[in-house]
């Protein structure tokens, strides 16, 4: 029989709503499926047939542990999305790499640690109006450490970004768009390269509120029917990847001053698929991820 690890986190035990639509499709398709957490010294990962990442969400805090996991175990079984996405993903530096690549995107300035926060700043503040601004790390999910501050509080934007630095944290400053009070996000799902469904995601960060200390903030979903030139810039975004066909992946959209979609996250690692929001979507992903195991590797995902 088949066997497959959906690779989970402690601390993310019942918190994955994904879990059991997903583990009932691979029992419904013969295939034994198990969630094992990916930090487990115990779990014997050659015996899986496949490896797919579900719900790792404390590995943001722990990235360099989590990464040498990763090459680890893509030379004990199929890691699927595989290391190469993995290590291109977890870190929002690739939002620059996509704008540059001509996806439109929400601008993003980068603060590292060892740069002067001011100055990145004075620099972002310069060159946008906007009247608020989204500070969170550039290595980071679920919304941990984020907070939406108004841009003449210079004093706390600052504070927000020096703890982060302590930390060797690189920081990633964006404009807040209003249009998401109204229309909130749209999240567009892909499984085996195809679009699955969509759903919208609520505004998540309360002005002047501090930033969860959960696994990640509370989310408000429903499903949602995307609009043509929301479609047109998720297929651009994964059109210029330079990956093979991923199994899984979620493109993340909210509407600029212009009613124009921008992208504003990319999803390939670990992200919530919403697969109660689309019938048969996790059957999609089991078959999905069936078919992919009696392919070889391509040389550029390892």
């Amino acid at each position: 029989m088949t066997s497959v690890a959906l690779v989970s986190a402690r601390a993310a035990r019942g918190l994955d709503e994904d879990m059991p639509p997903l583990l009932a499709a691979f029992a419904a398709a013969g295939v034994r499926a198990e969630i094992a957490d990916w930090d487990d010294d115990g779990v014997e990962w050659g015996r899986y047939d496949a490896a797919l990442l579900r719900s790792a969400w404390d590995y943001t805090e722990r990235l360099g542990e989590f990464l040498a996991w990763v090459e680890r175990t893509a030379r004990l079984t199929r890691l699927l999305n595989p290391p190469a996405v993995v290590r291109w993903n977890s870190d929002k530096h690739y939002l620059a790499q996509l704008a540059a690549a001509g996806v439109p995107t929400v601008s993003s300035t980068f603060c590292e640690p060892g740069d002067q926060a001011p100055e990145v700043l004075a620099r972002c503040l310069e060159a946008h109006a906007a009247a608020e601004l989204v500070v969170k790390p550039a290595v980071g999910a679920g919304s941990r450490d984020t907070r939406r501050h108004a841009r003449d509080a210079v004093a706390d934007i600052l504070a927000h970004m020096r703890v982060l630095l302590a930390a060797r944290r690189s920081v990633l400053l964006q404009p807040y768009l209003p249009s998401v009070e109204q229309d909130g996000e749209t999240a567009l799902i892909y499984i085996g390269g195809q679009f699955s469904h969509a759903i919208r995601k609520g505004p998540l960060l309360p002005a002047g509120a501090p930033a969860t200390t959960a696994l990640f903030a509370p989310e408000e979903i429903t499903a949602r029917t995307p609009a043509a030139d929301e479609r047109a810039v998720g297929a651009q975004t994964l059109a210029v990847l330079p990956f093979a066909e991923l199994l899984y992946a979620r493109v993340d959209l909210i509407r600029g001053a212009a009613g124009e979609p921008l992208l504003l996250e990319l999803e390939l690692t670990e992200p919530s698929l919403f697969f109660a929001h689309a019938a048969g979507s996790a059957a999609r992903l089991a078959q999905a991820t069936l078919a992919r195991l009696v392919r070889p590797p391509a040389a550029a995902d390892t």
